[in-house]
């Protein structure tokens, strides 16, 4: 069992933010934000290439009250999901990172060079 099922499960203790029937919310332990949540669906789905539109279409409002609960949602705020290895997905549950709390920079891309990749 994943690491994000074990919290699910109240195996695992996590900063809670909300809950509902399908979707988990709690403060990431390495935050890279003021607010730095993190947004999982309560049933296992590895990552986003695999979740069903069903439940990506509850999921949406799910998040956006999420950010509406922490204060965010008329500053703004940023949602991330990596995917994969090289999306840099480290626990194969999908998982929606939401950051908010500041202005938000893309300071980690700033030395990369598109052509490194091409």
């Amino acid at each position: 069992m994943c690491i994000f099922c074990k919290i699910v499960n109240k195996e695992i203790p996590s900063n809670l933010v909300l809950e509902d029937d399908d979707f988990y919310a709690f403060h990431d332990i390495n935050p890279k934000a003021p607010v730095h949540i993190l947004v999982i669906p309560k049933v296992h789905v590895d990552s986003f290439n695999e979740i069903s539109s069903e439940l990506m279409g509850k999921m949406t409002p799910f998040i956006q009250r999420v950010a509406t609960h922490v204060g965010i949602e008329k500053s703004g705020y940023r949602v991330i999901t990596n995917i994969g290895d090289d999306g840099g997905q480290e626990v194969k549950h999908l998982h929606f990172h939401v950051l908010g709390g500041a202005k938000l920079t893309w300071s980690h891309f700033t030395d990369a060079d598109p052509k490194d990749y091409l």
